[in-house]
């Protein structure tokens, strides 16, 4: 059960080092536009923004790598259910995408944590 868990956070960690190369490198590109439903001028606007948005997704990977490298209980959980708080209001401000993309894979990894402990 600690494998599913710790191949789950790890889906998490990636999913959210990808939003960083999209909100932080990306933004302004036409990958980044079409990922996010952007325009090139909202997007040259709002890159400073993004950018800071892509460093919390950061510090949310890090946190579920720290967890999985430490077999650490406490940090699983907590940064699970961050990930799970951001994406339940980012579900509810900005897209319906953002549940599947996030909630989904954080609850599904929470669940596994709990389970195998």
């Amino acid at each position: 059960m600690q494998v599913v868990a710790n191949v789950l956070l790890a889906l998490v960690a990636l999913i959210h080092i990808y939003i960083v190369v999209l909100e932080m490198f990306l933004w302004a590109t036409p990958r980044g536009q079409k990922a996010f439903g952007i325009t090139a001028e909202f997007a040259q606007e709002s890159k400073a923004l993004a950018a800071n948005q892509g460093l919390y997704n950061g510090f949310l990977a890090a946190g579920l790598i720290y967890a999985i490298i430490r077999a650490d209980f406490g940090a699983a959980v907590l940064f699970c259910a961050f990930v799970i708080v951001a994406g339940i209001y980012g579900t509810l401000t900005a897209t319906r995408k953002i549940f599947f993309v996030q909630v989904v894979p954080g609850v599904l990894a929470l669940l596994f944590v709990l389970l195998a402990n």
